[in-house]
């Protein structure tokens, strides 16, 4: 069946450029629409107007077998550890207790209101917990992350547009507040005393020529069809190519980083195309209630690393920093940073990459709480 290549290819090919486009129009709606919502809805939109249903297509089992895979050992290749070194411990630290708190926050809320209606209806009944991982893979590691724990939990297709569509408002809503935040740093270092205010090292880059991204290509190939004949399960694929691309990374000196990290970001547009087509528009609901369930989330992932950087005595700055390596990502980041101070922009990105390669083992973690816990 060629059709659904077709639509697949059509669409990251359209949503690449048009990512790239230099028009203030285009950009706007970027801005709101992201590339990997976008490269979700088109194939559906297609298939709705063809009236075909492709959701039972071959398309989908090579994506799993190859795609995802690939697109995870591209992204954990992209990570330095010895950059992580230059930023400090309590950076890293703060960063780390966001992830925490956004892993385990949804586990707590429910065995703390077990009985309400929205426990017990929405999140079981109505099967919305298994929205929840794909969220804590969006927050702490982006799309990658995203996408491979609504494969691990078999997230339905009309919940997991639901949980697209709001996060994505949340996530601009979001950032426009982080940018407000930041600037009012100064002002929460004299309330909260703190007196640890110095920049970090600056890191340290590699001067060293990098290989070749067909090289690169070729490497990442090898790695999936080598787990793909040794492993049969998807967990285990994930989380062995998660450590082959660690290990990449950080023991050739020549890897392309760069290279690495947008050739992952290529691969998530096609998995996101191809998951479109099993999109059906008629399924699709907004809980208002989950909603409001993700906004407390989102507030108590920020409250609760204020408390923390008030514990480490660190710049109150790395608080907004911090929370948009994990929910924004890899360009608001360093965007938020330059607001307050552009020497630390490249530590706010290592941090986001840092957020790329960790996330979906911190929604391992999620997926575990709810299954073992909630739903026993």
């Amino acid at each position: 069946m060629i059709f659904p290549w077709g639509i697949a290819l059509f669409t990251v090919i359209v949503v690449y450029f048009l990512d790239r486009w230099e028009n203030r129009y285009i950009k706007s709606l970027f801005d709101w629409v992201p590339a990997i919502l976008l490269a979700y809805i088109i194939p559906a939109i297609i298939s709705q107007l063809a009236k075909v249903d492709y959701s039972q297509a071959p398309i989908h089992d090579f994506s799993r077998e190859y795609f995802i895979p690939l697109a995870i050992v591209a992204v954990m290749s992209s990570l330095s550890l010895g950059q992580l070194r230059s930023i400090g411990w309590k950076p890293i630290l703060l960063f780390v207790s966001g992830s925490v708190f956004i892993a385990i926050f949804p586990f707590f809320l429910a065995m703390t209101f077990l009985e309400t209606e929205f426990i017990s209806g929405t999140l079981i009944s109505e099967g919305y917990w298994k929205g929840i991982p794909p969220i804590v893979g969006s927050w702490i590691g982006g799309s990658t992350s995203q996408l491979v724990l609504k494969e691990l939990v078999n997230c339905p297709e009309d919940i997991f547009l639901s949980v697209l569509v709001m996060d994505n408002i949340l996530v601009n809503i979001w950032t426009i507040l982080m940018f407000q935040s930041i600037k009012g740093s100064n002002t929460l270092n004299k309330i909260f005393q703190i007196t640890d205010l110095g920049i970090p090292e600056s890191l340290r880059f590699s001067h060293t020529k990098s290989l070749s991204p067909w090289l690169v290509i070729l490497v990442l190939i090898a790695s999936v069809l080598l787990m793909n004949e040794v492993l049969e399960s998807f967990i285990a694929k994930v989380i062995i190519l998660s450590f082959i691309g660690l290990a990449i990374s950080n023991l050739w000196p020549q890897w392309n980083f760069t290279f690495a990290l947008k050739f992952g970001a290529v691969l998530i547009l096609i998995v996101m195309a191809v998951l479109g087509l099993k999109l059906q528009f008629a399924t699709l609901g907004f809980n208002t209630s989950f909603l409001l369930f993700l906004v407390v989330w989102l507030v108590g992932h920020f409250v609760f690393m204020t408390i923390i950087a008030k514990v480490l005595n660190i710049n109150m700055a790395w608080v907004p920093i911090a929370s948009m390596a994990n929910v924004g990502g890899i360009a608001t980041a360093p965007a938020v940073t330059a607001a307050y101070e552009k020497k630390w922009m490249p530590h706010a990105v290592v941090l986001a990459i840092l957020s790329m390669a960790t996330g979906t083992f911190w929604g391992m973690l999620t997926i575990f709480l709810l299954e073992h816990f909630l739903l026993v």
